[in-house]
């Protein structure tokens, strides 16, 4: 009895090892690679091997093979950097960048940069083009061409990442601040703009009053000619009638006063209508 007891529990404990062998095989032999995700292995004996491993499950030989992830999403990065312009003013410029891994060139990759090959990289060469392109324009081209400089940044970039399996789907200037300086410049000159403009409609504005001036006097004098013709031709008929116009309308003015109560004789109050002293 204790003999065939001994043999079932020699054949249980031999039965449970080899489940738990089993058991272990997936989790030491297999690794998985998720939705955007690649691997590259490391071989222990030959280094990194040239095959990327997409998604799904893959085999591995335990310790031999060493499995390193990395994201092939579109991620985004924000690079600043403060330079000089052509006309020596300084400005603060904004640029993100949308970039992800050539899958083909993850091994180059792992090799030369590593798993934090975007902060190895982007900064440096991001810097060096902001600089490089911002140095060929005056800070007000800046305003008035954004979208060629912003066009400039961008291919210069997207050329610098492709040397490093870097792949760009975006880059764009988000800010341009500048400097003080600057701004105050700006601000004088919007001033002066002002004053200019300011200047210009008063010179307009006498050209004109004086235009207005002579063609006035022009009227005037063709008015004098023409009462000097009359008189010519008609003697003094038309000064007589424009005394008595004017009588009558001193007359009525004074007939509607209320402190005027009568007109003196002999007063010339109208004028001398008749022509002579009364």
């Amino acid at each position: 009895m204790a003999s065939a007891a001994d043999k079932v529990l020699t054949t249980l404990s031999r039965v449970s090892l080899g489940l738990g062998a089993v058991a272990i095989i997936p989790s030491v032999c297999l690794f998985d690679v998720d939705g955007g995700q690649r691997a590259v292995v490391l071989n222990m004996f030959t280094g990194i091997e040239d095959k990327v491993r997409g998604e799904g499950t893959h085999f591995k030989v335990p310790w031999l093979h060493q499995p390193k992830y990395y994201n092939i999403r579109v991620r985004p990065k924000l690079i600043q950097t403060t330079t000089g312009t052509k006309d020596l003013q300084m400005v603060t410029i904004h640029v993100r960048m949308l970039f992800k891994p050539e899958v083909n060139g993850l091994p180059t990759i792992h090799k030369t940069l590593g798993e934090d090959y975007d902060e190895r990289v982007l900064p440096s060469i991001a810097n060096e083009v902001m600089k490089a392109t911002i140095a060929q324009y005056n800070a007000e081209e800046l305003l008035t061409q954004r979208e060629k400089v912003s066009k400039e940044i961008r291919e210069a970039v997207v050329a610098r990442a492709s040397n490093f399996n870097i792949l760009m789907d975006d880059v764009s200037i988000t800010h341009l601040t500048y400097g003080k300086e600057f701004a105050r410049a700006i601000e004088e000159k919007q001033v002066a703009e002002q004053q200019a403009e300011q200047q210009k409609f008063i010179v307009m504005k006498a050209e004109q009053e004086r235009q207005a001036t002579v063609i006035r006097a022009e009227g005037e004098a063709e008015a004098a000619k023409m009462i000097s013709e009359a008189l010519k031709e008609h003697g003094s008929g038309l000064i007589e009638v424009r005394r008595i116009d004017a009588a009558k309308d001193i007359a009525e003015a004074l007939s509607k006063s209320p402190n005027v109560m009568y007109l003196p004789h002999g007063q010339q109050m109208l004028l001398n209508v008749g022509g002579k002293q009364q």
